[in-house]
């Protein structure tokens, strides 16, 4: 469905997908087994501009926006879930906070490596105890003299300890008043005393992404490292997520089209019982199902997209994107998996890894759960 897209977005879109087949897919299978991020691949996606795709070309964006992001992460999901996230991470939740909350100087000093991929960024919210529930954050930050000395721990941190992580942005308790959490943002740069990137987790799937537990013992930075207004940072990042989304939406969509598209191609090939598995009424039935949740997948996450680019309030849009689309990958996988049969449950093949990958898009960047709370807010109903 390229209908909606311009003449620009479509060529994006082409351009990203040749990459996505010729540089990407190739090795993906062993990335994901050697659970490594192919940091060629990442500097190869830094140089085709994708990193700063949404941002302005002062700070050495591309003058994009949103949906230009969404086109690029989609064409990448479809072949290979761990290099999408790795974007969708290092735009969403490693640049995009500096570019709406940092400071002018902020800006100048960090975006430029961000948004040309020569430097990744981690964003520090997730907590053991503070997942859904956000505000239950634990980290604490207090000021000693001109310096935030931090104390705790986040967890399931993207691009936390790659080669050309930068810094991590975390959410920390600076105050509290009146029996209400202050929370602020602080940018931690890797490699300061007392802050420590842990062993990498052994994950089901994203194997090939980054992933790290984040401990934090007195680690030590410039107050000048506050990001946006002391006691923002709650309201801050639930703006991010909301965009995050989105382009998590878009990953899923992608996905999504992954698993069809292999399906069909695979049903067509293979003969069961004298002829093609294509030809089978229920395998027809189960191709077209699959169809129609990228087609509703797509709608969902472009219209969202579009109402952000546009200005306009987002945030159901946004949440039912992320909803609709989680669910279709995770079920287009599971159908997928079926229709290949025992090769479904060889990671050789991309359904399978896709089988493996889909799940955490139901729970990262928010739950299928928290969406339907937002969707139910959204429709006036309290609790």
């Amino acid at each position: 469905m390229m209908e909606d897209l311009t003449e620009e977005e479509r060529e994006l879109a082409a351009m990203v997908r040749e990459f996505a087949e010729t540089v990407v897919a190739p090795q993906s299978y062993e990335a994901d087994r050697t659970h490594t991020l192919p940091m060629d691949v990442v500097a190869q996606m830094g140089e085709l501009g994708l990193f700063g795709l949404p941002f302005p070309e002062e700070y050495g964006g591309q003058g994009g926006d949103y949906m230009a992001l969404g086109i690029a992460i989609e064409a990448l999901g479809r072949v290979d879930q761990s290099i999408a996230i790795t974007l969708e991470a290092g735009v969403s939740l490693g640049a995009m906070p500096i570019f709406r909350f940092g400071t002018e100087e902020q800006k100048q000093e960090l975006l430029p490596d961000l948004l040309a991929g020569r430097a990744l960024a981690g964003f520090g919210l997730t907590e053991p105890e503070a997942g859904s529930d956000a505000g239950a954050t634990r980290t604490t930050a207090r000021l000693d003299g001109d310096e935030w000395v931090i104390d705790g721990s986040k967890q399931f941190i993207t691009n936390s300890g790659t080669p050309i992580t930068r810094f991590v942005t975390v959410t920390a308790v600076t105050g509290n008043e009146g029996g209400r959490k202050e929370i602020s943002t602080i940018i931690v740069p890797n490699g300061t005393p007392g802050f420590t990137v842990e062993a990498p987790y052994d994950k089901v799937g994203w194997n090939a992404s980054d992933t790290h537990p984040l401990t934090f013992a007195g680690a030590r930075v410039p107050a000048a490292n506050l990001l946006g207004e002391r006691g923002s940072g709650f309201r801050n990042f639930l703006s991010i997520l909301d965009e995050g989304r989105i382009a998590i939406a878009a990953l899923a969509t992608g996905a999504a089209e992954g698993c069809l598209e292999a399906s069909v191609e695979y049903a067509k090939s293979r003969t069961i019982f004298g002829s093609a598995l294509s030809t089978r009424q229920n395998a027809q039935f189960t191709l077209a199902r699959m169809r129609a949740r990228v087609h509703a997948a797509r709608l969902a996450w472009h219209h969202a997209a579009r109402l952000r680019d546009a200005g306009k309030p987002f945030a159901e849009a946004a949440a039912i994107a992320k909803l609709v689309s989680g669910e279709a990958a995770m079920d287009n996988a599971r159908d997928a998996t079926q229709i290949f049969g025992g090769n479904g449950f060889m990671n050789e093949f991309p359904v399978a890894r896709h089988y493996r990958d889909s799940k955490i898009l139901e729970i990262g960047e928010g739950t299928t759960e928290v969406q339907l709370l937002v969707i139910a807010r959204a429709l006036g109903l309290a609790g």
